[in-house]
């Protein structure tokens, strides 16, 4: 059975959004794109790399797929790690309006999304990766299809764009696996999810 992982960049107050480029994703009137390239280190290419040699397959949504598609195929050099992984290695797209897809190995998942997935979970291998993708990313872990989310978080408050903890998330206790800092100020933590959230009461201790 396959791994679900997240990894995603996050600002300190949550922000997901066009992390990597000034036009990634300017919706909803975002103005902050490429908030994440002053603080890219060597650590960033070292984790990545690490990681994304543990992949058997990608799972995206519809515009982070976008996004890879423009840029990756055009990286053609056989001893970059993560540009020989993302275009040789089945890409599974979930998407309502997307027609068609061109990038090799890619096929696009329009219904039963969840049923999908959960077929390729059941799958043998090692991790099918979610990188970005914050609406499905936040759909499987409502759904708690997710085993282990890898956040960046960087020394940066936004103020405003699309957060992968928005109000109305499923209540769910995470278990901390790993935390590093790395030279520039990101906190890398590694968390998998603990079940439902554990509660008590201050006022009725001793």
């Amino acid at each position: 059975m396959m791994r679900i992982t997240l990894a995603t960049f996050l600002s300190l107050d949550g922000v997901m959004q066009g992390p990597g480029a000034p036009r990634e994703d300017t919706s909803d009137g975002f103005g902050h794109g490429g908030w994440q390239f002053p603080y890219a280190d060597q650590e960033l290419g070292t984790y990545g790399t690490t990681w994304f040699a543990e992949a058997d397959g990608f799972l995206l949504g519809r515009k982070t797929y976008e996004i890879f598609a423009n840029y990756w195929p055009t990286v053609t050099d056989e001893n970059d790690p993560i540009a020989s992984s993302l275009n040789t290695l089945p890409k599974y797209v979930v998407s309502t309006t997307l027609d068609q897809a061109e990038w090799r190995n890619t096929t696009i998942i329009k219904s039963d999304v969840l049923k999908e997935i959960a077929e390729l979970k059941a799958r043998p291998g090692r991790e099918l990766q979610i990188h970005g993708s914050g609406v499905l990313a936040q759909s499987l872990l409502d759904h708690g299809l997710i085993d282990e989310l890898r956040l960046w978080t960087y020394p940066v408050v936004l103020g405003s764009g699309k957060r992968l903890f928005e109000p109305g998330r499923t209540a769910t206790a995470l278990r901390l696996i790993e935390s590093r800092t790395t030279s520039s100020g990101c906190v890398l933590s590694v968390y998998r999810p603990a079940g439902e959230p554990t509660y008590g009461d201050f006022t009725q201790e001793g």
